[in-house]
């Protein structure tokens, strides 16, 4: 049995409020500046387009929200196809089905979880044409327009092919980097790679708004773009002229002084994610039947979620085991091209993906995790595995 007593939920990821948040609220309160403008919708912008290294940034509802506004601003459009990886969160797949488009469905990278580049490579080397100056899908015809990389739990995909085959194929890179704030590809911040990045501050991200978006890009065309789209479309700062159909999606003001107050504190919250990667790496040590997702030597992850790979056999039953010591865990999301809504999408050599899902399981990972409850989940995977 464990020698540690923990008798409080041990939560997966909960959002760590402690510097500056309700003295800004208050400010917000106080002025009334409370809706979809205000100082600190535009100092948030400006705070995450430098943090990333891009020019431009445009706040939003959610991520799900600047990944729409994403696609909509390079051009997707109806019949387009993007790449998007099977082993991802819903939304970057539902939004290219807001779009009129369709998604192709890509396999994972074993080690990183991260969309398989290589096989990127190949589809579009095998299964693609090159005309007009676009890709087509032999298969269907359609107009390959885009590919969005997830970062998958924090770790950066391999973008440097990727980069290359799209520049040289004319394909848009949207980077899904909702879970990766922080993260580095080879010394430089995930979200500035592509045409456009995306991040999420939902209450289970690394920093939070409570919800809320954004998207970053270098590219002033798509930022104007992108910040008209969410502003209804409105063409007029005075009458109600509306040139397109546009989208109630900025961030308002008080949710953008959360998001100030928690960008303050960014890099001391993944400077505790990784030292409590780390112990968790240290204690699982010489237990055989885990393996941890670790980072690659090109990658600096903010280490968002951590992951643990075990045998099918035992993920459910582990699972059920810490969840009854009031340890919350939760398994990779299931696999997009098998829900039923995109059954009949293609989906291109698929193995790994359905690999991972089979076997991958998420630990507890606040920035707020106590060295006491990381002690507590190690101890009781160690104790199912001696009681099986």
């Amino acid at each position: 049995m464990s020698e540690i007593t923990i008798n409080h939920l041990i939560s997966l990821s909960e959002p760590e409020i402690s510097g500056n948040e309700w003295k800004y609220i208050k400010e917000c309160l106080d002025t009334g500046w409370v809706s979809s403008v205000g100082s600190y919708v535009t100092r948030f912008e400006e705070m995450i387009a430098n943090y990333v290294g891009a020019k431009y940034a445009v706040a939003t509802v959610n991520g799900t929200s600047a990944l729409h506004v994403s696609l909509l601003s390079i051009g997707i459009q109806p019949e387009d196809e993007v790449i998007v990886p099977t082993l991802t969160f819903i939304a970057p797949v539902n939004v290219i089905k807001y779009c009129g488009a369709h998604p192709v469905f890509m396999d994972c990278d074993e080690d990183t979880l991260c969309v398989d580049v290589q096989k990127i490579l190949a589809f579009i080397k095998k299964e693609c044409v090159r005309r007009n100056g676009h890709t087509y899908n032999k298969k269907t015809g359609r107009r390959l327009r885009a590919i969005i990389p997830v970062h998958i739990f924090g770790h950066p995909t391999d973008m440097d092919d990727l980069v290359d085959i799209c520049f040289k194929n004319n394909i848009g890179i949207i980077e899904d980097a909702t879970e990766s704030l922080g993260s580095e590809y080879k010394g430089k911040k995930t979200g500035s790679f592509g045409k456009i990045g995306c991040f999420s501050f939902n209450g289970n991200k690394i920093i939070t708004t409570g919800g809320g978006g954004m998207l970053v890009t270098n590219d002033e065309n798509i930022a104007k773009r992108a910040r008209h789209l969410t502003t209804q479309a409105k063409s007029d700062p005075f009458e109600y002229n509306h040139d397109e159909i546009g989208y109630n999606y900025r961030l308002n003001n008080i949710q953008a002084a959360i998001g100030v107050a928690q960008m303050e504190k960014l890099d001391e919250f993944i400077n505790t994610k990784r030292n409590n990667f780390v112990q968790y790496k240290e204690a699982f040590r010489n237990l055989e039947q885990i393996k941890f997702l670790q980072e690659k030597s090109w990658a600096k992850s903010n280490f968002w979620f951590y992951t643990i790979k075990v045998h099918p056999e035992d993920k459910n039953p582990l699972m059920a085991y810490l969840l009854s010591k009031n340890i919350q865990v939760r398994p990779v999301w299931k696999l997009i091209h098998t829900l039923p809504m995109y059954k009949d999408c293609q989906a291109y050599a698929l193995d790994k993906a359905i690999t991972a899902h089979g076997c991958c399981v998420n630990l507890p990972c606040s920035v707020g995790l106590k060295s006491g409850e990381i002690e507590f989940v190690v101890e009781n995977v160690k104790e199912y595995f001696n009681v099986k």
